[in-house]
């Protein structure tokens, strides 16, 4: 298999650990974390269930509408959006986002089974945390549509997860409030930033320990680090960023 160029994720021809889901089990690669995934349902506490401030309708209609506005207003999304179709990946958010209720321990998730990117209802509320989760979900389904990505692959999960804590996660405040941040020697507390984060969703998806998660992230670190397709950048907060890569995405191809 020929690596993709848009991509830093290994072929599998490369990657030396690699496992079978029939064997190891789906519960293994995440699916218990989202219960309506296998016909089941995450109940709420009752007190806000009685105070009208959560439940399963008011949950899902207040995600569709922070979805669809990131849709419509949010430029790495639509940077996002453009970069999967320009790539022959359809989306479309009433096919490829699925509102649900989710365990506590994720915010949402991206469901290759179905090629769908999944928000948490139940622990996501505002546009702002949407938008960042939409973005980090749609890295995952561009690397899976344009890469060949395989997530049974311990390797290509650490790759993607890299990708994605990279391109949309780790500002300096984000950065600092997990203690990776510092005045001096930015560039190496941004690397770190991202291993940290990196590592922790591998281990949230996959029931594998931390020296087995953190080996992963340096087997491919250097690769998937220095690929910044499709946003082409890495975003800072409070800065422009977001609408230069966004303004930038035609000369990608990305229209």
């Amino acid at each position: 298999m020929v690596e993709s160029q848009a991509s830093g994720v290994p072929s599998n021809d490369t990657t030396p650990a690699k496992e079978n889901l029939s064997s190891v089990g789906e519960d293994n690669y995440g699916y218990d974390l989202y219960p309506e995934r296998k016909g089941e349902q995450y109940k709420p506490g009752w007190k806000k269930v009685l105070l009208g401030q959560a439940g399963y309708h008011i949950d899902k209609v207040k995600c569709e509408r922070n979805v669809y506005s990131c849709a419509k207003n949010s430029p790495l999304v639509k940077l996002m959006m453009a970069a999967l179709r320009s790539s022959g990946c359809s989306f479309d958010i009433r096919r490829h986002v699925a509102c649900e209720d989710c365990e506590p321990t994720v915010s949402g998730g991206y469901d290759p089974k179905l090629n769908q990117v999944v928000i948490c209802q139940n622990m996501v509320h505002s546009e702002g945390t949407v938008q960042g989760i939409l973005t980090h979900e749609m890295i995952h389904m561009f690397d899976y549509c344009n890469n060949k990505l395989d997530f049974k692959n311990v390797d290509h999960l650490a790759c993607t997860e890299i990708r994605a804590a990279n391109l949309t996660h780790c500002s300096f405040l984000s950065a600092w409030a997990q203690g990776d941040a510092s005045p001096f020697d930015v560039k190496k507390r941004h690397q770190e930033c991202v291993k940290t984060k990196a590592v922790a969703s591998v281990m949230a998806v996959r029931n594998i320990s931390a020296k087995e998660a953190c080996d992963a992230v340096e087997r491919v670190f250097n690769r998937c680090y220095n690929d910044l397709e499709p946003i082409g950048r890495r975003i800072r907060r409070n800065s422009y960023d977001m609408q230069k890569a966004y303004m930038e995405a035609p000369l990608y191809g990305y229209e």
